[in-house]
C-alpha cells in the first residue's frame, strides 16, 4: 500500500453532468486543456468523478465547467467509498478491476 506522504493526498469530485458527455470524449478535452489533468476515475450517463490534488480543487471545478457547461459539483469526498454511498448509481456502474467487466448490483 502506498503511504500518502509519498503521493500525496487526493480528493474526488462527483459531477453531475449532461447526459451525452463520455469519458473518452472527457479524457481527450481535459489533456488538451492543460499540462497536468485531473484524472476522470469514472463516467456514466448523468454523472462523472474526477481525481485531483486538494490544493487544485476550485481549478479542476473550473476545467470541468469549461468542459461541459451544464456541469454541476455534488460532492468532494477523500475516498471514492464515500462517494459511492452516497451515490449508488456510481457503484452499480463500476468496472470490476481483475477481469474488466461491469458490475450491476
Amino acid at each position: 500500500m502506498v503511504i500518502k506522504s509519498k503521493r500525496g493526498r487526493r480528493r474526488y469530485i462527483a459531477f453531475r453532468v449532461s447526459e451525452h458527455t463520455t469519458k473518452i470524449a472527457l479524457v481527450k478535452w481535459l489533456s488538451s486543456a492543460g499540462a497536468d489533468p485531473p484524472y476522470v476515475v469514472q463516467c456514466i450517463p448523468g454523472m462523472a468523478v474526477l481525481r485531483c490534488p486538494p490544493e487544485r480543487r476550485e481549478e479542476t471545478i473550473a476545467l470541468m465547467h469549461s468542459a461541459d457547461p451544464f456541469s454541476a459539483p455534488l460532492k468532494t469526498s477523500g475516498t471514492l467509498r464515500t462517494l459511492r454511498d452516497k451515490f449508488p448509481e456510481l457503484k452499480a456502474m463500476r468496472k470490476d478491476p481483475p477481469n474488466g467487466r461491469v458490475l450491476v448490483k
